[in-house]
């Protein structure tokens, strides 16, 4: 009797065990660094990404974001990609050059005419091209999304024509075509980690380069009484990961998070632009004196001969760069 009523307990306890549901698998945690503070043109990509892939794995992916440099510069980021210790990065294309030279394309000076052109050329088989040159260097290439036009600002003079820029101690990024730029455009450029109001507060450097965005986060308009509006470079952001960690991810993990990532770039891209004419207005009332026209062609002049440069001296990286020109030539009338 005693025996009947054991196997009678174990068989309802096995029934109570199957008619459980599973208990759900453990939630993966990604780590994504970026270097910029909320409210920035990464961090409105990197929370977006963060949203999408919760909601789109019934919060199975969560997404962790390092911002206002937490983990260190951008370089910094990169390598803590490459090794491992960060699994994501959102971060500004020029500092990735040093890593992957066909990133250096993407910064040529005077390149693209437009958004809507940017879009069509890094969102077509070219910039797909240079998401897969990332795979050499340790990363997988995901999406583009963006910084904006760059424009000068700076504490000394204003500045209208090239003329004007002549030994001005201008911050840049910590990109070897950058520091040439601005050679040729004959300032003394002075590459430092972001952010560098105190620098620039302090006199350190006479000034900056960067979208309209990041002059208005980043109170600026503090410590630069002049805006010059040159957009002499499209500044693009690259949603990249680790590819080791990437490619040891599950098939369908690594199916979701790319799209994720590529439609938050596309509502980042969407919003900065939406924005642009509202933080250019705030730093004209915060009294910023502001050239609207500058004389760009005397910019463009001192850049054309900038395709002869090291950074583009490596056959590969010298044909994708002839290749981006042509796709974005001048119509007849107009000049690069």
């Amino acid at each position: 009797m005693r025996r009947s009523i054991l196997a009678l307990a174990a068989l309802a306890l096995a029934g109570t065990l199957l008619a459980a549901p599973a208990a759900p698998a453990a939630a993966r945690t990604i780590r994504l660094g970026i270097v910029t503070t909320p409210g920035s043109a990464q961090h409105v990509c990197a929370t977006r990404f963060q949203e999408l892939a919760a909601q789109r794995s019934d919060d199975a992916l969560r997404v962790k974001i390092f911002h206002s440099g937490s983990l260190g510069s951008e370089t910094d980021i990169l390598r803590q990609v490459q090794m491992g210790a960060v699994d994501m990065a959102i971060v500004t294309l020029g500092p990735l050059d040093t890593f992957v030279p066909e990133a250096a394309v993407v910064g040529f000076p005077f390149l693209f005419a437009s958004h809507e052109q940017a879009d069509a050329v890094l969102d077509g088989p070219l910039g797909t091209e240079v998401l897969a040159a990332m795979e050499r260097a340790g990363f997988k290439g995901l999406a583009f999304s963006e910084n904006g036009f760059r424009n000068l600002t700076n504490a000394v003079r204003p500045v209208h024509a090239v003329d004007d820029v002549r030994g001005l101690k201008v911050r840049v990024m910590e990109s070897a075509l950058d520091r040439e730029l601005w050679q040729a455009l004959g300032a003394n450029p002075t590459p430092m980690a972001w952010p560098v109001y105190t620098e620039l507060q302090q006199g350190t450097i006479d000034g900056q380069e960067n979208p309209l965005s990041v002059i208005w986060l980043y109170r600026l308009h503090e410590v630069q009484p002049y805006l010059s509006l040159t957009g002499h470079v499209y500044s693009a952001h690259v949603g990249l990961a680790g590819l080791d960690w990437w490619n040891a991810l599950p098939a369908a993990e690594r199916t979701l998070l790319a799209a994720a990532l590529r439609d938050a770039a596309r509502a980042q891209r969407a919003w900065n632009r939406e924005a642009e004419a509202g933080f250019l207005a705030r730093l004209r009332q915060a009294g910023m004196t502001v050239d609207e026209h500058p004389d760009l062609e005397s910019f463009k002049a001192r850049t054309r001969g900038l395709r002869e440069l090291p950074a583009y001296a490596d056959p590969r990286v010298r044909a994708l760069l002839e290749r981006f020109l042509d796709a974005t030539r001048p119509t007849q009338g107009e000049t690069r």
